[in-house]
């Protein structure tokens, strides 16, 4: 549905030339609905002439683009590279204007979200990386000229930074000028591909105190010692999400382990981690948390609700500590891959989602060595979970006929929408071995796979629940992050496999 006024922004918009001309004459108010009306018509022309003429005091992107009473379309997933390039170079206009009043004060370009299927008209996307190097350049390009002296704009921004823009971003946000003419300041952090000097580095200067989320993943090798300084030198009042790379709590190489419950770096990590009263979401996958998931955990002052535990090794106590502890009625978003939990932790696992089963939302359970034996105590445990709309179980060795029976368990959860499913084990030779490694993984009878997804989807009609989205990634759910920059991070990963191989054969020269 749109309003009339929305119609006649779009009417103006579709005609640029027009538009162009006329806008000295428009409403101050309704500048907001001729932004939308252009972006959805990927009017770049228009769109920069906005900016250069904005007379608001503020330009929020995403409150822009979302749903409103004169358009309830949500343009947000549209990340359109014609029209992002041009809110930045209209915004460079703006701050270059020569003539006429400059009101801008705040430029707020968070709130685009990233999707596999590009929904605007062009199909070309603009990734988070890449918005990131545009407005770097931007910034850089205005800190060189004179004429940007006389006005100043915030700008806040969703930053991703990887080795290939880290010099540009550090540019961008640490200029010589005292006041640059854009201010930028970080809402959400993602860091890539980077030695643990240069997030320090990066992190200082993108205004720490403002941080919202901070995402430190896949290539950036930090160890317990890395943390434990990265939260002791810079304080995150503002921080919400925190993500940590895998292996983030190992001892830093000369240290010597740690005897059995005094390790030193993760209480003060935990310590450093308590005094953030905003954070309420903690990823820390693929690090070895064995028995001291309650020395992290227990001394956070605000319940958590997104946990991610993916492949941290938990041990009895571990899971008897999730079961029992504040976070575990609160959790909306949780994540327990790489764990036997039924056939391990049963009690635990269950008397966990009875706690959960008024907030959770997202479970994954992937490579949880889930069987068919263990199919009635995962829907018993699932039952009380109303709120669940998202489930995931990928990589776990079940039947046809136990994925037949699930799925009409899941039919009762009224508001699930979304299931992520494994390939039947029937579909794979007798005897394949789980957890499978890639190649394995790929090697299954598609013809066979196909029967049984059309009788499962068959299920889910028969009762009603067409609503719920099924589907099979094999090799995992899209990530638009790393899509994006799956070229560096390769020759990223390249690097550090010769490396490695250089100091496995001068060991071994060593030894002779």
């Amino acid at each position: 549905m749109k309003s009339l006024r929305f119609a006649s922004a779009e009417a103006l918009a579709s005609h640029p030339q027009v538009a162009l001309q006329s806008l000295d004459s428009v409403a101050h108010n309704l500048y907001p609905l001729l932004f939308k009306a252009s972006y959805l018509l990927e009017r770049a022309e228009v769109i920069r002439a906005l900016l250069q003429r904005w007379p608001l005091e503020e330009f929020r992107l995403g409150a822009l683009l979302g749903p409103s009473t004169d358009h309830a379309a949500d343009l947000r997933d549209r990340a359109c590279r014609a029209c992002l390039e041009a809110c930045l170079r209209g915004l460079a206009d703006h701050v270059l204007r020569g003539t006429g009043p400059r009101r801008l004060l705040l430029a707020d370009l968070t709130g685009v979200r990233d999707v596999q299927v590009q929904q605007c008209p062009c199909g070309r996307a603009l990734g988070r990386w890449g918005r990131t190097e545009l407005l770097a350049r931007t910034c850089c390009e205005l800190q060189a000229d004179p004429r940007a002296a006389r006005h100043s704009v915030k700008v806040l921004a969703d930053i991703f930074v990887t080795d290939g823009n880290f010099q540009l971003v550090v540019q961008a946000l640490g200029p010589a000028a005292s006041t640059p003419p854009l201010r930028l300041r970080c809402l959400s952090f993602r860091a890539d591909s980077l030695e643990p000097g240069q997030l320090l580095q990066v992190l200082c200067l993108a205004g720490p105190g403002e941080l919202r989320r901070l995402q430190v993943v896949h290539n950036v090798r930090l160890h317990a010692g890395h943390v434990q300084q990265l939260l002791a030198q810079l304080h995150f009042p503002q921080l919400v999400s925190l993500t940590l790379p895998a292996r983030a709590f190992d001892p830093p190489p000369a240290c010597a382990p740690a005897p059995e419950g005094e390790d030193s770096l993760l209480t003060s990590i935990a310590w450093q981690l308590s005094q953030m009263t905003q954070l309420t979401e903690l990823s820390v996958a693929f690090s070895t948390l064995t028995g001291n998931v309650q020395k992290l955990l227990g001394p956070l002052r605000t319940p958590l609700r997104v946990l991610d535990l993916a492949n941290c090794s938990l041990n009895h106590a571990d899971m008897a500590f999730l079961a029992d502890c504040a976070h575990a009625a609160h959790l909306e978003v949780l994540d327990l891959s790489g764990h036997s939990l039924i056939y391990l932790f049963p009690s635990s696992f269950f008397r966990l989602l009875g706690r959960a089963a008024q907030t959770l939302r997202v479970l994954t359970l992937e490579e949880c060595g889930i069987e068919d034996r263990h199919l009635s105590t995962l829907i018993l445990a699932l039952g009380p979970c109303r709120q669940l709309q998202e489930l995931r179980f990928l990589g776990n060795p079940l039947s046809a006929s136990a994925l037949r029976r699930l799925f009409l368990a899941l039919c009762e959860l009224p508001k699930l929408w979304w299931v992520e499913y494994p390939v039947p084990k029937d579909c794979y030779p007798e005897g394949a071995a789980y957890p499978q490694d890639e190649l394995a993984m790929s090697k299954f009878d598609q013809q066979k796979y196909d029967l049984i997804a059309e009788d499962l989807r068959g299920v889910l009609l028969r009762a009603g629940r067409d609503d719920i989205q099924v589907s099979t990634p094999v090799f995992g759910s899209f990530d638009p992050d790393i899509q994006e920059t799956s070229n560096e991070l390769g020759v990223f990963l390249l690097q550090a496999f010769r490396t490695a191989l250089e100091n496995f054969s001068l060991a071994l020269k060593q030894m002779e």
